[in-house]
């Protein structure tokens, strides 16, 4: 899933100008910022044998999965980033027991993507966000 597709679709009454800016635009902007230590827990949960599927949390609220590795209280950003993996969202059951093939059959490459569980008001959803190349 791009995240476009998470983005608000125009409204009901017609004229976008009328929304507000997606909370997903300050995502993106934090994620850019966060990709090097994110990736680099990614790389550690595998390599230490953890998990070969790390999930990123990103959220504004206090959640109960995972562990902070970005504070945006201390950092000075909207979002907050914790780190979890597949194995705990199937323990806590938000990955379904009927749902983990699908889920590992989706999973894009970790070396490339960072997946996160992103938390907004009206829901939450996975989203690939890849990792930018560094020339």
């Amino acid at each position: 899933m791009d995240i476009e597709e998470l983005l608000p679709q125009e409204p009901e009454g017609g004229k976008a100008e009328e929304k507000k800016q997606s909370p997903l635009v300050s995502l993106e902007k934090d994620l850019d910022l966060y990709a090097d230590s994110i990736k680099e827990v990614a790389v550690e949960i595998m390599v230490e044998g953890i998990s070969a599927n790390p999930i990123f949390i990103a959220h504004q609220y206090v959640v109960n999965i995972g562990e902070v590795i970005l504070d945006r209280k201390e950092l000075n950003t909207e979002w907050t980033i914790q780190a979890s993996t597949f194995e705990e969202f199937v323990e806590k059951g938000i990955i379904q027991q009927d749902k983990k093939a699908l889920f590992l059959k989706s999973y894009k490459k970790p070396e490339d993507f960072m997946c996160v569980f992103v938390i907004v008001p009206e829901g939450a959803n996975f989203i690939y966000y890849p990792y930018k190349n560094k020339g």
